[in-house]
């Protein structure tokens, strides 16, 4: 199979219909041999029953049902898991993305060598309460992480089928896909211009919170990256270093006392200096950091199923474990 299409959906009923057709006619017009995976992400609106309805239209037409809304992160990593495509795209439900960058999405992929392409919304319709926050993120992602894309969210994503078997995304973390593959080993990562147009039906589902939560995810995702395997090199080395330099400052004020008090001359208890205190203190987080990577260690060790969700449905999907009611 060439192509699979993933595509996360939360109450997108109206879109859906337009969306399947518009890739169909982009599939059927370059001779790709394709799927489409609707992830259904516990929409309140006939989201499903639409999917069901397409699917026996067309069979190339599949679907994962989730029990409750888990995030977009949840429906790509079940959608991914499920892809039998040689190509993966991933794009969102609501008509903003167009399927007709799907062809040389898929020849930067297969000719070019790329092991990722992000799209890169260079003329958005979005409001600015949207677009400003975007820019802030994009600009932060830039600097911290050393990957050259103007756009780290945009929905439009290609990627070659070891790719997204290979990385886990799971809480918020959809947004920084690019440096979660870096992270994997795959260092190809391509950007191309796309098209971006204004939402037909409904209304965006992100408002200002996302910008509290984009940076805690940034700072979640390189903190695992970087130290997820061992997160020892970090609070323990940080840990070190302040019960050193606690115990340092304790000794040196012990030593002036004791040198002080040697020439008989009046001294004042080292109990009574601030800086005593401000050691002791230094002294404690030291130790409950280094405690912290030690505990970190341990638990990194343990294996966990953290992408582990209630999936009530499934249309034509073999490779995936469904949720019994």
């Amino acid at each position: 199979m060439d192509i699979s299409v993933i595509v996360p959906a939360f109450n997108e009923a109206d879109s859906i219909p337009e969306l399947s057709s518009w890739i169909e006619k982009v599939m059927d017009d370059n001779s790709f041999s394709y799927e489409i995976i609707f992830i259904n992400d516990g929409s309140s609106d006939k989201t499903w029953n639409t999917i069901e309805n397409l699917h026996v239209k067309n069979k190339c037409i599949k679907g994962i049902d989730f029990r409750r809304n888990y995030g977009k992160s949840a429906a790509l990593y079940s959608g991914f898991e499920a892809a039998q495509g040689d190509v993966v795209i991933t794009m969102d439900a609501d008509l903003q993305d167009s399927p007709d960058e799907i062809p040389e999405l898929y020849r930067m992929i297969t000719e070019e060598g790329y092991d990722m392409v992000s799209g890169w919304k260079k003329k958005r319709f979005d409001p600015k309460g949207k677009t400003i926050p975007s820019k802030f993120f994009n600009s932060t992602a830039r600097l911290v992480s050393g990957i050259k894309l103007h756009d780290f969210n945009c929905g439009l994503k290609a990627y070659k089928k070891k790719v997204v078997k290979s990385i886990e995304v799971y809480g918020e973390m959809h947004r920084f896909i690019p440096i979660i593959v870096k992270k994997a080993g795959f260092t190809q990562i391509g950007e191309k211009v796309v098209n971006h147009s204004a939402r037909k039906y409904g209304c965006s589902k992100y408002g200002w919170e996302r910008m509290i939560k984009g940076y805690l995810d940034l700072l979640t995702v390189l903190f695992i990256t970087r130290f997820g395997k061992s997160p020892m090199y970090l609070f323990g080395g940080g840990g070190t270093f302040m019960f050193l330099l606690g115990g340092v400052i304790a000794i040196w004020l012990i030593a002036e006392k004791l040198s002080i008090q040697g020439q008989g001359l009046a001294v004042r208890p080292v109990t009574d200096q601030p800086l005593f205190f401000l050691s002791l203190t230094s002294v404690i987080i030291g130790a409950q950091m280094f405690l912290a990577g030690f505990l970190g260690e341990l638990i990194s060790r343990q294996s966990s199923d953290r992408n582990t969700y209630l999936i009530d449905d499934v249309i034509d999907i073999d490779n995936i474990k469904i949720s019994k009611k």
